[in-house]
């Protein structure tokens, strides 16, 4: 079940937001996981990129953060109905590190340290719309948000941007990912309600 740390406050008037349907306005950064908080020593941390039967692609720490990174502002929309606007965050977008990464799997699976994974049609983290992400406000991003690293990908539900992430594997098809499994929306698009399967 999820758990809901402190610092969540509750509703505000939307009126002068456009926000996907069903959803309210928040200041607060509502910290909901899966399971406990894992702690990551940076020099155990890495991010691989396999096909299934082999990595093609494996970052530790140091690779990682020699990468070009950059700053990109975003809304965040939660399953749980909340939203958060303008949110900053400095991250290595999915293109730098699929670069050079050939492959004709239209899927990918994202696993995290803590065994969370979701799925994600690889089109929708290519072309700038997915990052690792490791500052949020200009601060290392902390344990209780996904640090040290978690995936972005702002035009879906938040569940899809897996907290703690340690790599992707590419997929010839779609396979449910752990929300998934348990009845969410396979894809999770909040401007259509796409919360549970069946919506």
């Amino acid at each position: 079940m999820a758990i809901v740390s402190r610092g969540f406050s509750g509703r505000r008037s939307s009126r002068d937001a456009k926000l996907p349907p069903g959803q309210y306005l928040t200041n607060d950064f509502p910290v909901l996981s899966a399971g406990p908080t894992p702690h990551i020593p940076l020099d155990q941390w890495e991010f691989a990129i396999s096909d299934g039967i082999k990595v093609l692609k494996r970052f530790d720490w140091k690779t990682f953060r020699d990468l070009p990174s950059e700053n990109i502002t975003v809304d965040l929309h939660c399953v749980t109905r909340w939203s958060k606007l303008g949110t900053s965050w400095e991250g290595v977008a999915l293109d730098v590190l699929m670069a050079d990464v050939r492959t004709e799997f239209s899927y990918a699976m994202f696993n995290s340290y803590g065994d969370y994974s979701t799925n994600v049609p690889l089109k929708d983290v290519l072309n700038h719309q997915a990052w690792i992400v490791f500052k949020y406000d200009d601060a290392e991003l902390p344990p209780e948000h996904g640090g040290p690293a978690r995936l972005l990908i702002p035009h879906l539900y938040l569940w899809k941007s897996a907290k703690w992430v340690r790599g992707l594997r590419l997929m010839s098809h779609d396979n449910a990912g752990f929300w998934e499994s348990l009845g969410y929306h396979t894809y999770g698009d909040p401007w259509r309600e796409q919360r549970y399967s069946g919506d």
